[in-house]
This record gives structure tokens, C-alpha cells and sequence, in this order.
């Protein structure tokens, strides 16, 4: 009876001993499982940029090369043939309109004659050096080049594709090679009627918007002229989208902060890689602007921007 009691009780313990193994195991399978499915669902993080989207005006231009010149350049004749006797400027001298600035002796062997002054035609300042005195000339030697230095302009020519664009009143940048990043300012005084059959370039004159005593004739300008301006449209950086059989996504950032919503958007206009959007997203929207590649709609990020911006 002992022996069969005792038989009893290893069979239960045994029993007892499997189930709670078995339960054991059960449990460490539906924990792994558990934990599994919890990183399956949103354990990967993808690190992004992002900003807030906002309307902006896009200016598109030109860029082209361009000349400093005087607005008023005339080139000084004497009125008779001989020697030039006296020269009463120099390179640089300025001079007002009338001024004697030479005399020509046309005093030829076996007769005598007054001496023929030269006069200034304009107000301004010797551009070219001037004859030297003992010079022959003729009526049609210069003698030298008056210019009107305190009022300079610009001269550019403009590719034919753009000519549509042209107007008086278009700004521009100007920068000049003597003054490497520094910006002068000028305006689109005077366009060309006519295209250029040669070059098949339009001709534009642009004023300085500010007299500045570095600025000099014959100096070589770089020009940026604003053509036009695209307005009143959001704006971001081109390079963010995601193109995918023809159409254009943007991942915009949920409220929580932590998830993207993928959204489709029409494009506009693009000037220096950034491009309007004209529907999908409002104004005032979080955006990704970088990392969004690894992206799908969903996705849980985290904003280093942000974190950067604390530090």
C-alpha cells in the first residue's frame, strides 16, 4: 500500500513538473513574440532634418557680363591742322565745357598764323592721354577723350531667349573683380530696340543706384539681373521630394512630432533649388528636408535639426 502511494505521488510530481516546464516555455515563447512583434511595429528610428514651410518670393535672373562706362564720352577734334603747341591737361585732369585744354600752331613756313585753341565740349575728366606737345594733326586727330566719370553705367548684353523679359526698371547685382564680394546695386535704365543678328544678344544699359568713388570706367562687371519675381506660393528645397512614377511626395510631420504622413504635391516654379508648392501641404507645416529617402508613410523620426539647435 506504501509502495502504491509512493508510485503515486512521483506520478503527480512528474505531471506537475512537465506542466510547469511547459508553461515555463510557453511563456518565454509568447514574451519573445511579444517583443518581437513591439520592434517589428515602429523600433527603427530614422534620423532627419526637417523645417517649417513658409511663403517665399522666388527671384529668377540673368547672369551675364557687362562694362563700366561713362555715361558721356566725347572724343576732342581740333579745328585745324598744324602742331600741337600747348597742352594745358593731363590724363585724369577734370575740366568744365569750354575750358581751353590745347592749342594747335598751323603756322606753315612763309606764313604766320594765330594759334587755334581747343576746347572742352563737355563737363568731365581726361580719360585718355593727350597728345604730346610737337604732335602733327589734322581735323581728325583726336587730341583726347573727355568723360563724364562722376555719372557711370553699364553696359550688358542680354541672350535673345530672355528678351521677352526686358524692361526699363529691372534691378540687378553688380560685383566687380577689384571688389570681390561686394555688391553694387543698379537699375535697367535704357533697352535696345533691336536684337543683335550677330550675337543674337539684346544691348541694355544699367545706372548705379549710388555714386561710389571705387566704381571706375573700364572696369569689368559681373551682372545679375532679376527678370522676375514667383509669389505667393510655399516654398522648399527641390532636392527634398520624392519622385516615384511621375509625381512628387513630401513627408510632412504629424503632430505628435515623432511620425511622418507621406503626401503627394504639385510643383511650381524653381529658382537655385527651391521650388514651389502649390497643393498638399499648408503654411506652417513641419517638412523633412533631409533623410527622407529612407522614408515610408508612417515612419517614426527623429528630428537632429532640432537637437542641433539646442546645443
Amino acid at each position: 500500500m506504501k509502495l502504491r502511494k509512493s508510485y503515486i505521488v512521483m506520478i503527480v510530481t512528474a505531471i506537475v513538473t512537465v506542466l510547469a516546464v511547459g508553461g515555463i516555455v510557453i511563456a518565454k515563447k509568447g514574451n519573445s513574440q511579444e517583443a518581437g512583434g513591439r520592434g517589428k511595429r515602429g523600433s527603427t528610428v530614422f534620423s532627419v532634418k526637417t523645417q517649417e514651410i513658409q511663403k517665399t518670393v522666388l527671384h529668377d535672373y540673368v547672369v551675364t557680363n557687362g562694362e563700366v562706362e561713362a555715361q558721356s564720352s566725347i572724343e576732342v577734334f581740333p579745328d585745324i591742322g598744324g602742331k600741337v603747341n600747348e597742352i594745358r591737361v593731363q590724363l585724369g585732369s577734370p575740366v568744365k565745357k569750354g575750358q581751353i585744354i590745347a592749342y594747335i600752331d598751323p603756322n606753315e613756313p612763309g606764313a604766320s598764323y594765330i594759334r587755334s585753341p581747343v576746347y572742352a565740349p563737355i563737363n568731365g575728366s581726361i580719360v585718355s592721354s593727350p597728345l604730346k606737345d610737337g604732335t602733327t594733326v589734322s581735323t581728325n586727330s583726336v587730341i583726347t577723350t573727355i568723360g563724364d566719370v562722376k555719372n557711370l553705367q553699364i553696359t550688358a548684353k542680354i541672350p535673345e531667349r530672355y528678351v521677352a523679359l526686358l524692361k526699363t526698371g529691372l534691378t540687378a547685382n553688380i560685383t566687380l573683380q577689384a571688389y570681390p564680394g561686394v555688391i553694387f546695386t543698379a537699375t535697367v535704365s535704357r533697352v535696345s530696340p533691336v536684337v543683335d543678328s550677330a550675337s543674337r544678344t539684346k544691348e541694355i544699359i544699367l545706372t548705379f543706384d549710388k555714386d561710389d568713388h571705387r566704381v571706375n570706367a573700364g572696369m569689368f562687371a559681373k551682372v545679375v539681373l532679376f527678370t522676375q519675381d514667383f509669389s505667393g506660393e510655399l516654398t522648399m528645397p527641390a532636392d527634398s521630394l520624392v519622385e516615384k512614377d511621375g509625381k512628387y511626395f513630401a513627408y510632412a510631420v504629424k503632430a505628435d512630432g515623432e511620425t511622418v504622413e507621406r503626401r503627394e504635391v504639385t510643383r511650381g516654379q524653381t529658382v537655385d533649388g527651391i521650388t514651389q508648392i502649390l497643393s498638399g501641404l499648408s503654411e506652417g507645416e513641419t517638412v523633412v528636408v533631409a533623410g527622407q529617402t529612407a522614408l515610408s508613410e508612417g515612419a517614426k523620426i527623429k528630428d537632429i535639426s532640432k537637437a542641433a539647435g539646442r546645443k
